[in-house]
């Protein structure tokens, strides 16, 4: 599709958009998009193809982009950066030097992606989340899989997110993880492979929400036109996936929100669930426990709590199980838990099927579990506690990227061809002190994807998170926050490490329309 077709496909009658090209220094009209800043280099690009015409799927957002002047479109991404701020949607970055509370940055142009892609991705996630939660079980029960020698029983036993006080306890529906969000990133070849999996307490839902929300208002016409899949239902279905976990004889489960406080970097985010779903927001010292039984403390007395969502770590749930000098949790609580009478979603010790060396192994627990080759491939992954690959690694920091097994958020992490040879031999002391501390990837040039910067449409790399819930049933949300590397060049997504996010429009299928909620 050229550039005259695109502009025809996205064709509107929004009152409050201004007909004028791109005005950019260096305008060339001729150029695809008419916008000589946008050049893509050797990464995969989303919205055009190598030849330089648009990709069908973005046609008419690109046929937006080419009617609005800079001045419009900043005018657009102030009133979304308002409406942020106005609703308190923040992030917290622990040891910044200025204020530690800030807005999430958010980019206004949507990422696309079309329904057979998703597709694919749907089945993919189910897949592997369906195979995570049986490794899960078996580890914490008869460890089939370690005595059959596809996973060490070192690694999995010796990892620090594995609980040795969750071995044999009953998981309703054998679904220990029951909030997953895993990270994908498109290759330079187009296809999307999984570069983790964050199954303890995984957040950036609510900026998923909140840039939907923002979408709508940003471009009302194009995403009516676009047919684009809902993302609203997502807490109806949270709700439902954390009552399908409730003990049986409770037909009306009281499910709760457990927090760590206001200082959390993601305290923005378990409110806004929580009042989505309708469930109490608790901090710990909102609960108690008696004869192992959970309580919330309200103005008319006790009441009985079944189902914990909980966004606290393993460490600090309870004080009596785990850290004794956690203020965070609640006393008793893992009692409870062991007894019964109470779920908490993530099941304690998920932690230990997104270690970072585990992940290494994941297509392998799928294959042994389901007879089955991932339909989602992992990234190459080097295990520096094994003596040959950290030799490898050793000699090749300059191009690969290393990370710390328990880090996340960007932090403990060396992107090699970023890094000054000052950095990676520091790095290269703390691999040789604790190999078994590390992984290494080879860089990935991420996909880039059109983005508003200073002014101008230009690429940034990004990443994928969709949200997997399982329960008595596995749903993938058709959508997902798409995180933004906004410095140029930078493959480091994380909102605490300079990145952003923005909108992901998965489109309906439409031969199958007429079937779609």
């Amino acid at each position: 599709m050229n550039r005259e077709e695109a502009v025809q496909a996205g064709k509107e009658t929004d009152p409050d958009l201004t007909v004028a090209s791109l005005q950019i220094p260096n305008h060339d009209p001729a150029a695809p998009f008419a916008d000589a800043a946008y050049l893509p280099g050797e990464a995969f690009d989303e919205m055009y193809v190598a030849g330089g015409d648009v990709r069908g799927h973005y046609a008419s957002v690109h046929a937006r982009l080419t009617t609005l002047s800079p001045e419009a479109l900043a005018d657009r991404q102030k009133t979304l950066e308002r409406s942020f701020l106005l609703q308190g949607i923040t992030f917290t970055v622990y040891g910044a030097e200025t204020t530690t509370e800030r807005i999430i940055p958010t980019d206004l142009v949507p990422r696309i992606i079309p329904s057979t892609e998703w597709n694919h991705i749907e089945a993919g996630l189910i897949q592997r989340l369906k195979a995570l939660n049986m490794f899960l079980d078996d580890i914490y029960g008869e460890q089939q899989i370690l005595m059959d020698g596809i996973v060490p029983r070192e690694l999995v036993l010796g990892a620090p997110s594995y609980r040795r006080e969750m071995q044999h306890l009953y998981v309703p529906h054998k679904a220990y993880a029951n909030v997953c969000g895993s990270d994908l990133i498109r290759g330079q070849d187009g296809q999307f492979a999984v570069l983790e999996d964050n199954l303890r307490v995984p957040s950036g839902v609510s900026y998923m929400l909140a840039n939907r929300d923002a979408a709508k208002r940003t471009f009302p016409g194009t995403f009516r036109a676009a047919n684009v899949r809902p993302v609203e239902r997502y807490p109806d279905l949270l709700l439902a996936t954390l009552k399908s976990m409730a003990p049986d004889w409770r037909p009306d489960p009281q499910v709760v929100v457990l927090t760590p406080g206001v200082y959390n970097s993601a305290y923005y985010e378990h409110a806004y669930l929580a009042r989505l779903m309708g469930a109490p927001l608790v901090e710990g010292r909102d609960l108690v426990v008696h004869e192992n039984m959970v309580y919330m403390r309200t103005t008319t007395g006790l009441r009985r709590v079944d189902v914990i969502y909980r966004r606290v770590d393993d460490d600090f749930i309870d004080p009596l199980t785990f850290r004794r000098d956690s203020g965070l949790g609640v006393a008793g609580l893992f009692n409870a838990y062991r007894a019964g009478n109470v779920v908490m979603c993530n099941a304690p010790g998920t932690g230990v099927a997104d270690d970072k060396a585990v992940y290494a192994y994941v297509p392998d627990i799928i294959k042994y579990y389901l007879g089955e080759d991932a339909i989602l491939p992992n990234i190459e992954t080097f295990l520096c506690r094994e003596p040959v690959q950290l030799n490898h690694v050793l000699g090749n920091l300059d191009k690969l990227v290393v990370k710390a097994v328990g880090a996340s958020g960007g932090y403990g992490m060396l992107v090699g061809p970023h890094a000054s040879r000052k950095e990676r031999e520091a790095f290269a002391e703390a691999l040789k002190a604790d190999p078994a501390n590390y992984i290494a990837q080879p860089t990935i040039q991420l996909s880039t994807a059109p983005c508003l910067i200073d002014g101008r449409i230009e690429p940034r790399h990004v990443d994928l998170r969709p949200f997997i819930l399982s329960g008595e049933k596995t749903v993938v949300t058709p959508g997902a926050l798409t995180r933004v590397a906004l410095r140029r060049g930078s493959l480091v997504v994380n909102s605490s490490q300079g990145g952003g996010s923005k909108d992901t429009w998965v489109l309906v299928d439409e031969t199958s329309e007429a079937v779609q909620p």
